[in-house]
């Protein structure tokens, strides 16, 4: 994973818009039609042109946009056996239930099949994962960027949203989707790009399960670390990033846990920069945590610096004073501009809209220049 010594980083948390024909292709095949080579044609161009996108905006590590899959946590079922039926959210977040109106308007728009599983997990094959990777590594050869990362879904968000009705217990249903998915994250690795790993179960969970304590959450949260830690064994911890949230939408999010009380276990997964919520206004306040929760070494910090959730452009001064924050406490070397999550987390859900979303990647690019300035000139 690149650091710079001489400006701050921008990059993003990886879902970003899919072009409108590409987003109803993507459905049919969630929905069981298939579009074949047709499909493979327009995800290759979608990447191409959201590198370029992204270049232009300022953003210098980049992905792919995640444009060849349908939600960053449920495409794993295009990938691996043992899925079928019906399964559904694990739980409900505590918050919008409170407020049922509003939790129809949020989630009602959601378009994608949530199977369950029912038999033995297994990786199918590493095709779909290897065009993902080529794809990429193409748009980027013609482009000007600094680094390149690809996300996955870690072993414990798929058990968010592919319930398990198989393996006799949790424990053993983790146990088993961070041995098969071991050999996406080698893959990615192996091909020289960062590995991201989506980990909102880490956070997210602890409001979607009010049943439980926070004791008990947190020996859930060691499990599903413990998980990462054991798929990823083979990748060194500095070619890897981790990213945090407490779910992607706008919403009351007054249930959360507090970034203080799950901080020391995040900082026991491998990956060497975690990335997490920093601009909405249920988390921007975390920033003081970092007065005395020291940063572990050879670990960096992704804040989110703009908000994927608002149609607000982000001022760039707002931007730098929120990297300065995070700068002043941690080291500048350490900290790399981010969003707070992605602006198209499910193809079909777009919080924000998409002429809006470069808007604000430019934003916070001006504001990292802004950042720089002050660091490294003061």
């Amino acid at each position: 994973m690149k650091r710079s010594t001489e400006h701050i980083l921008t990059t993003h948390t990886g879902s970003l818009p899919r072009p409108p024909a590409l987003l109803e292709a993507l459905q049919r095949r969630d929905h069981g039609e298939t579009d074949g080579a047709a499909l493979d044609g327009q995800v290759r161009d979608a990447v191409e042109d959201v590198v370029r996108r992204q270049a232009q905006a300022g953003v210098s590590v980049v992905n792919d946009g995640e444009a060849g899959k349908i939600g960053y946590s449920t495409y794993v079922k295009e990938r691996l056996d043992g899925f079928g039926g019906e399964g559904g959210l694990a739980g409900m977040p505590a918050d919008l239930v409170e407020f049922p109106d509003y939790m129809q308007r949020v989630l009602g728009g959601l378009d994608f099949e949530m199977p369950a599983c029912i038999g033995p997990v297994s990786y199918r094959d590493l095709d779909a994962v290897r065009v993902d990777i080529a794809n990429l590594k193409a748009a980027v050869a013609t482009t000007e960027v600094e680094d390149a990362f690809m996300t996955a879904a870690s072993p414990g968000v798929i058990s968010v949203f592919l319930q398990n009705q198989y393996y006799p217990s949790h424990e053993e249903y983790i146990g088993a989707l961070a041995d098969v998915m071991k050999a996406e994250y080698d893959e990615i690795h192996r091909a020289g790009l960062v590995l991201q790993l989506d980990c909102p179960d880490l956070a997210m969970t602890r409001h979607m399960n009010s049943g439980e304590s926070l004791e008990e959450f947190r020996r859930r949260a060691k499990l599903h670390v413990a998980s990462i830690n054991h798929a990823t064994r083979d990748i060194p911890g500095e070619d890897m990033r981790l990213h945090l949230c407490w779910g992607n939408y706008e919403g009351p999010h007054h249930h959360d846990v507090p970034l203080r009380d799950i901080i020391d276990i995040v900082f026991e997964a491998r990956p060497a920069a975690i990335s997490f919520e920093a601009a909405n206004p249920r988390h921007e306040h975390e920033w003081k945590v970092f007065e005395d929760v020291k940063l572990p070494e050879g670990k960096a910090l992704i804040p989110g610096v703009i908000d994927s959730t608002t149609n607000y452009i982000e001022h760039p001064e707002l931007v730098a004073q929120r990297l300065v924050r995070y700068a002043r406490l941690v080291g500048r070397e350490n900290v790399i501009a981010g969003s707070d999550c992605g602006f198209a987390t499910f193809a079909s859900l777009l919080a924000v809209d998409p002429a809006i979303t470069w808007a604000k990647l430019g934003a916070m690019a001006d504001g990292a220049r802004l950042a720089s300035t002050e660091l490294w000139q003061a």
